[in-house]
């Protein structure tokens, strides 16, 4: 603390408080179990050794990896050091005395889960970044925290270096958010970036990604949405206040995409992105929610048009704040350790208020942030909104042959024939390979837009199959 400048009206001594001073008994460090030792768990480990000291001077105390859970024990004591047990059992880690949290880095949701569980029973707090166990086993998992009275943070499970959890739950808390949408995939964002900057196909782009790194050679998980699905699920449950729903989310992935919706697309002045939407709605029923992964029109000069490569960007509208944007790498060793180290050192300022009560260690329900953005009394179930009844703007591209004014025409009149109302439609850019015929639709129930497809893929001059994709405006008042 320090004297205001003499020219201050207010000008003033303030002594300092007993916080500003250094502590007159260090805390002792804060002991961390890693279960795992792969891409994330050595960027954990190299993150937290990197910065040790400034990690130090932000929470007060140290933060430590004391025990280690790998299959490859040589690498591992290799990697951690002398100073770190390494064990073959990832449960004896879990459950171990000296530790005081746990950090899941393993994956996937069945042994992972006992691990998790088996931690937070023994008193561990816990940090993950498995997305997949905690939009499929979630509610599992954080009933036995607050039964236990422990703490399970993920903000590495969504986005990686991106902190969204914490500003949903923190600095967002005071808004209704009205919707977020995001590109959270990496790896599929990657793809659809050189198709669209390279006019690549879909196979030649997914073969660029993975001699580079970015694509498994079992690429599924990512360009058929469900890795998107799992972080959609965690982030509409802490914007909403609403419960896990993985099994609620629309879901579509790339694979059917081809460079010629890419020129269309761009012709119509709009970019391909997967894009995870969550967004709240009024029924005549009440309030409702929709969750979609999907390949998605967006406007070119949207934000999130231009988040390209593996990057991740999300916008989220909320009533106070208006849009805001978040965007950073959606991949990497280093990028997720971060966001552990992160949620390792909010858990280390929690147990330092305890030490410093000298009382139950147990956190007190309203005296931290809640898991999943709201406290268990205040979740609100909403439903989800069927996907046939989520009503957008639709891309139609229909590969056709012979007479284009006829197959116009004719494309046309099914849609009238549903009740689908068009914007434009017309002839697909000429230096597409294959003809085709282009409509963009106004708003439309999609099970209206697939009711009338079906017509559209009977003409006899319609030469393949029919792409149909959504269109999401993104604006303040979607």
């Amino acid at each position: 603390m320090s004297h205001l400048a003499a020219s201050s009206p207010f000008h003033f001594h303030v002594p300092p408080a007993a916080a500003d001073l250094p502590p007159s008994q260090p805390l002792p460090p804060l002991r961390v179990g890693l279960l795992g030792l792969g891409t994330v768990g050595a960027g954990t480990l190299a993150v937290l050794r990197r910065n040790q000291a400034l990690i130090e001077r932000r929470t007060g105390r140290r933060i430590v990896i004391t025990h280690v859970a790998a299959r490859n024990l040589a690498r591992a004591a290799a990697l951690a050091g002398p100073d770190v047990a390494v064990l073959a059992s990832a449960h004896d880690v879990a459950t171990h005395p000296d530790v005081d949290v746990v950090v899941e880095a393993v994956g996937g949701t069945t042994a992972a889960l006992d691990w998790v569980l088996a931690a937070l029973a023994s008193g561990k707090h816990v940090v993950t970044a498995n997305k997949a166990l905690l939009a499929e086993r979630g509610q599992q998992v954080f009933a036995a925290a607050q039964a236990h009275g422990r703490v399970v943070a993920f903000e590495g499970a969504v986005a990686v270096s991106i902190p969204i959890i914490k500003a949903l739950r923190e600095g967002l808390g005071a808004n209704r958010i009205e919707w977020l949408a995001g590109i959270i995939n990496g790896t599929s964002n990657f793809i659809l970036s050189a198709m669209h900057g390279k006019g690549l196909s879909f196979d030649a782009a997914l073969a660029q990604a993975q001699q580079l790194g970015y694509a498994e050679a079992d690429p599924a998980f990512d360009v058929d949405g469900v890795d998107a699905a799992h972080k959609l699920t965690l982030l509409a449950a802490v914007a909403f206040g609403m419960p896990l729903r993985f099994d609620a989310v629309q879901v579509q992935g790339i694979r059917a995409l081809q460079a010629a919706d890419m020129a269309c697309a761009q012709a119509l002045g709009y970019r391909i992105k997967l894009l995870g939407v969550a967004r709240r709605i009024h029924t005549p029923q009440g309030e409702a929610v929709t969750l979609s992964v999907q390949p998605t029109l967006i406007p070119a000069t949207h934000m999130l048009a231009n988040v390209d490569g593996a990057l991740n960007g999300i916008v989220v509208q909320g009533d106070a704040c208006g849009p805001t944007l978040h965007g950073g790498a959606g991949a990497g060793g280093e990028q997720t350790g971060s966001a552990v180290v992160a949620d390792l050192m909010d858990i280390a300022r929690l147990d330092a208020h305890a030490h410093a009560r000298q009382a139950d260690t147990r956190p007190h329900p309203a005296a931290v942030v809640p898991l999943l953005g709201m406290h268990p009394w205040a979740v609100e179930d909403l439903p989800v909104l069927p996907a046939d009844q989520v009503v957008s703007p639709h891309y139609l591209r229909v590969p056709v042959h012979g007479n284009h004014h006829a197959a116009l025409s004719e494309v046309a009149r099914c849609l009238a024939a549903q009740g689908v109302p068009l914007l434009s439609i017309f002839k697909g850019p000429s230096s597409l390979a294959a003809p085709c015929l282009v409509a963009l639709t106004q708003p439309t129930p999609a099970h209206t837009v697939q009711a009338s497809l079906a017509a559209i893929q009977a003409l006899p001059m319609v030469s393949g199959a029919v792409v149909s994709l959504r269109v999401e405006t993104l604006d303040a008042q979607a």
